[in-house]
């Protein structure tokens, strides 16, 4: 008896900012939250900049047009 692996693309459903961090609500449950101090455009950006995101490629990535900044999912996973 073999089992089949899937793989399965982690996607965003939420997105917040705090002054210090930045956090995503993943689809299964998880929060990923990682120091702003990774993205000096985000960490300089208005409170409002930071709050006008959208997500991109379903959910597989974010996008900050006001600062013209892209985050993947799969990269925020990857730091350590």
């Amino acid at each position: 008896m073999s089992i089949l692996a899937i793989e399965v693309e982690p996607m965003a459903v939420n997105v917040s900012c705090t002054k210090d961090g930045l956090s995503v609500l993943l689809a299964d449950g998880r929060e990923i939250t990682v120091p702003l101090v990774w993205f000096p455009r985000l960490q300089h950006a208005t409170v409002k900049e930071r709050e006008n995101w959208r997500m991109i490629g379903g959910g597989m990535g974010i996008h900050w047009e006001d600062i013209d900044e892209d985050i993947s999912i799969e990269s925020l996973l990857r730091i350590k």
